[in-house]
């Protein structure tokens, strides 16, 4: 946990997303310190016609390369977050190429009861974490 869901656009080669997603864990892991195997990640590619990500007014162009992260975590402070998100851009340009105009990212906070790792135990709430 943080739980990270990458939306792509189809046709990326694997080693390219395996760099994007170790690239974020690295900026998750410095920002949000979280332990290392705290890793939860999914991608999910979609046709071309199925991501429609504009700008919100602000000018930001867009490729075919664009990547929206939606992130589900429990509460960060602001600083955490605007952290992250400084080096996340920083990082997916130095390490996969990527323009931080090509980067989106969401984060919805939730709370400890909301998570189970498995064993049918919440164990935020029961203390095993």
């Amino acid at each position: 946990m943080p739980l990270l869901h990458f939306h792509v656009i189809k046709g990326r080669k694997p080693e390219a997303l395996r760099k994007l997603l170790d690239t974020a864990h690295d900026a998750m892991l410095e920002a949000f310190k979280v332990p290392a195997r705290d890793r939860y990640q999914i991608v999910s590619e979609h046709d071309p016609a199925h991501m429609v990500i504009e700008d919100t007014g602000l000018g930001i162009p867009r490729t075919d390369q664009v990547v929206l992260l939606q992130i589900t975590s429990r509460p960060r402070s602001k600083e955490q977050i605007t952290a992250f998100y400084k080096l996340l851009a920083e990082r997916l340009q130095e390490h996969c190429g990527l323009a931080p105009s090509d980067l989106v990212v969401s984060i919805v906070q939730n709370s400890d009861e909301h998570w189970s790792f498995g064993l049918g135990r919440a164990q935020f709430v029961t203390g095993e974490l």
